[in-house]
């Protein structure tokens, strides 16, 4: 079992920054998918970045060139660096992990559902 507890996220301006982190713990694993997801009222969830453990990222294209989604070496944190932020970057954030004990589970791509997630927190953008 894998725990994520997200932190940071809260206010800011039209073009400001935010970062968010999420705290990783539980079972070692060897592979892994690891995305932040993004949700507003009335809409579907949408992923906005995620990344796979042969370094792999990909962003949504509204994100490209102001997000960056960073795991840190031990596999303990999870970042995403917001930049630029505009009004419609608003929204509850959640990180989410599938991971493997196995190696190369990934190679293929990554789920459409991840079995982990974080319990959210909320960036506003104003």
């Amino acid at each position: 079992h894998v725990q994520l507890v997200e932190s940071g996220g809260g206010s800011a301006q039209d073009g400001g920054s935010l970062g968010l982190s999420c705290g990783i713990s539980g079972y070692p694993f060897r592979s892994y998918c690891m995305g932040w997801f993004r949700e507003t009222p009335g809409k579907v969830r949408e992923v906005v970045a995620f990344v796979v453990d042969d370094g792999r990222t990909t962003y949504a294209d509204s994100v490209k060139g102001r997000f960056t989604i960073y795991l840190n070496s031990a596999k303990t944190t999870l970042y995403l660096q917001m930049n630029s932020l505009k009004f419609e970057d608003t929204a509850v954030y959640y990180c989410a992990a599938d991971v493997s004990p196995y190696e190369n589970d990934y190679v293929r791509g990554c789920p459409n559902e991840y079995n982990y997630w974080g319990q959210g927190t909320q960036v506003t953008v104003s």
